[in-house]
């Protein structure tokens, strides 16, 4: 669902907005003042083509476990493979004027990417490549994750966009290349891996504990 306001100012936008869903159309400078506004503090933020998303809902252990899940894949492969790889998990990304995403993880893949330093500002888009893979988990939000979060990254630099489906352990994974993106079975960024052996990762999650998963991710990737 699309909310509308128009030039309402914030502290009108504060009072009616609607959180966990797009609301708009909100300028930039008004975004950012709703950005760092203490009542958020918690919140993650969106903002594409005029439209604002802060979601703050809770995010349970299956959010958490899934994710850890992800992550270790991801890095384990690259360290397998002796790809540079550098993570962020709920960061945001800032392209000032234009939008900012907070996505669950982030990567940075390969040599030769403008990696930002550690800072506790957002990651500036103008002054640092965006992320080579994105990921993003839903539940409720699944339809949201492949839809205008899907529109927001292929307008963003990100080349591989995964959506990981809470409710089923699925990963919906999109290679991204000029502005369009279509479904891949196999990532684009870090050849070789294979969603179904991270989607096979979370199922075990569910009984395993992560020294089991690991020792299993180990076995898989050396073997590909």
């Amino acid at each position: 669902m699309i909310s509308s306001s128009s030039a309402y100012g914030v502290a009108t936008l504060t009072k009616n907005l609607v959180t966990d869903t797009w609301w708009g159309k909100v300028s930039w400078e008004e975004f950012i003042e709703l950005a760092e506004n203490p009542a958020y503090a918690d919140g993650r933020f969106y903002y594409h083509q005029g439209l604002l998303r802060i979601e703050m809902s809770p995010l349970g252990p299956r959010h958490g476990r899934q994710s850890s899940i992800i992550s270790k894949a991801v890095s384990l492969f690259a360290t397998i493979k002796n790809i540079r790889i550098v993570e962020f998990a709920n960061t945001s990304f800032r392209n000032a004027g234009v939008g900012e995403f907070q996505p669950d993880l982030a990567f940075y893949i390969g040599s030769g990417l403008r990696v930002p330093p550690p800072s506790n500002e957002p990651i500036d888009l103008q002054d640092f490549d965006p992320p080579s893979l994105v990921v993003e988990l839903g539940a409720a939000s699944v339809s949201d994750e492949l839809g205008r979060k899907r529109l927001m990254y292929e307008e963003s630099g990100v080349q591989e966009y995964w959506v990981n489906d809470l409710n089923i352990g699925e990963i919906v994974a999109f290679a991204i290349a000029e502005g369009r993106s279509g479904r891949v079975r196999e990532s684009q960024v870090l050849p070789g891996l294979a969603i179904a052996s991270v989607e096979e990762a979370i199922k075990r999650s569910q009984i395993e504990d992560d020294t089991k998963i690991n020792l299993w991710l180990l076995k898989t990737f050396s073997q590909g």
